[in-house]
């Protein structure tokens, strides 16, 4: 027996052991979650140094995200092999690696590499955090533990943009890639003094590499699809050939799954109901986190050109309301009904971003930030009920790939949902200029009027005549682009809406299974 035990640690740090760990889980998950929200005020910079466009940026989201949902799924395996101390801190270790390369990275291919790598240990990382509260914590103190810890995951999205922002503002966008090394460093010691070692006895478990192979062609096949879409024509033999990849490899890792002796994710505990429920609710929660996470900063540095620190401290007020509202929400996880906590929670996000989706170049600042206020108040509810009361419903022998699986449900929702609307923000943007740019006629009086105004301004200036004409229309087809833009923000965020809508039909069911029952 190894001597570093989950019993031992108890025995020498006393009753006081179970916040010692979650500390340092909660540190380890605050330095790859900090990390990965800082980048979003970043991106209007980083397409600027690499000449890009948002198709491409986008991938600095996208790609993390994708990555953490298959390194979610590689959890189970990693802890049960190499223990939970060894995983943490290896985890950590090459997270640090790919942030020094991400600061020196020479071009956005080498950038968005680190950027995977970071996602795929974030992925590692959360799920071991939710694997050890079970551990350390009696079953009627986990709520209220899921709910401190979810500070951690709050924490960055509510510091993250604003250190990005006063990164980018000092000095430039590759030191927002330093910010999480110090953290990382506490992590790694407090991880080596307080986790457990390895505590299953026998051989370690074979890894289902067919398994992993097949959910990462599938989700690399998918996601680049939809990104090239707009790009390359959705009925290019290209697109269409990425998806039929995708959807075979989707098919094909379901089958093998199903049948494998060591399935990389048990899809059996998807028969239970409540889990069913609960792991549909996680994907809407990560498409609706992450995607306006993304899609907020983006409007306002790009539509209303406030500096990357006014960004992020938009996003601030949020992140600290749902930070302090969440171990709150985690004392009433262990009260409240789960369906009445999550269906509050779902409406609060849904008005949220139906309000968003009147933004304009003119809404003020606190406007934005209240709407995102209440768009965290209604998660704030979801995450630690949601987490409870998907785990409660099952085996004990079942809580380290349940773990697993309902953060691989947040992340699969968060990386599709970022790029369902980044393609629906681009989309719907050339919708609305081709719209727009057919009203500008000669007998529409107001661009006519746009038109005389602009020459005579330009006339004032000293533009020579032949340029006069030329400048005005450049200039009324900034307007136009600038006024379709934000229509496509618009319609981004109404379709949030309608999914969080929607998102009350399985939180419906979710709760018609009592907290007891377990597959």
């Amino acid at each position: 027996m190894p001597s570093e035990t989950t019993e031992a640690l108890f025995q020498r740090y006393g009753p006081g052991y179970r916040w010692l760990a979650t500390v340092t889980v909660m540190l380890g998950t605050i330095s790859a979650v900090l990390t990965t929200t800082s980048v979003n005020v970043a991106i209007p910079d980083i397409m600027g140094a690499f000449g890009i466009g948002q198709d491409r940026a986008q991938w600095l989201s996208t790609g993390a995200l994708a990555a953490m949902t298959v390194g979610m799924l590689l959890n189970a395996w990693l802890m049960t092999s190499f223990g939970l101390r060894r995983t943490f801190i290896g985890a950590l270790c090459v997270f640090v690696a790919s942030l020094a390369l991400a600061g020196v990275s020479p071009n956005e291919s080498v950038l968005i590499f680190c950027r995977i790598i970071q996602g795929a240990v974030a992925g590692i990382l959360q799920p071991l955090s939710m694997y050890t509260l079970f551990k350390v914590f009696p079953p009627g103190q986990r709520g209220s533990a899921m709910g401190f810890f979810g500070m951690s995951v709050i924490l960055g999205p509510a510091l993250g943009p604003t250190l990005g922002g006063v990164m980018i503002d000092q000095f430039n966008w590759r030191y927002i890639f330093y910010v999480a090394a110090p953290v990382c460093a506490i992590a790694m010691l407090m991880g080596s003094l307080f986790l457990p070692e390895r505590e299953e006895q026998g051989a370690r478990l074979r890894f289902d590499w067919l398994g992993f192979v097949l959910l990462v062609t599938a989700l690399a096949c998918l996601l680049t699809g939809l990104s090239n879409g707009q790009r390359e024509g959705w009925y290019s033999d290209y697109i269409l050939g990425l998806f039929a990849i995708a959807l075979l490899a989707a098919f094909s890792f379901i089958v093998w799954e199903l049948r494998a002796p060591q399935p990389l994710v048990n899809l059996r505990v998807l028969a239970n109901a409540q889990f069913t429920g609960a792991a549909t609710v996680a994907c809407i929660f990560g498409a609706g986190l992450f995607g306006s996470t993304y899609l907020v900063p983006l409007f306002v540095q790009t539509v209303q050109h406030l500096t990357p620190l006014s960004a992020g401290l938009m996003l601030m007020p949020a992140g600290l309301v749902m930070g302090v509202l969440m171990p709150f929400a985690g004392y009433l996880a262990d009260r409240v009904p789960a369906r009445t906590l999550i269906i509050s929670g779902l409406l609060c996000f849904a008005i949220s971003s139906y309000w968003l989706a009147q933004v304009d170049a003119n809404m003020s600042f606190w406007t934005i930030a209240w709407c995102v206020i209440i768009s965290r108040l209604g998660l704030s509810l979801i995450k630690p009920t949601l987490n409870l009361a998907a785990l409660r419903s099952l085996r004990p022998e079942l809580l380290g790939q349940g773990a697993g699986m309902i953060n691989f449900s947040r992340q699969l929702g968060g990386a599709f949902g970022v790029n369902l609307l980044s393609v629906t923000l681009d989309r719907r943007t050339f919708f609305h200029s081709d719209m727009l740019t057919s009203l500008q006629t000669a007998g529409n009086s107001a661009t006519a009027e746009l038109l005389r105004v602009m020459e005579a301004i330009l006339a004032r200036a000293g533009a020579p005549p032949e340029l006069q004409s030329a400048g005005a229309l450049d200039y009324l087809g900034r307007v136009v682009y600038a006024q379709a833009y934000t229509m496509g923000f618009r319609d981004s965020f109404l379709i949030v809406a309608i999914v969080f809508v929607l998102g009350l039909i399985p939180a419906w069911i979710m709760g018609r299974e009592k907290p007891a029952a377990a597959v």
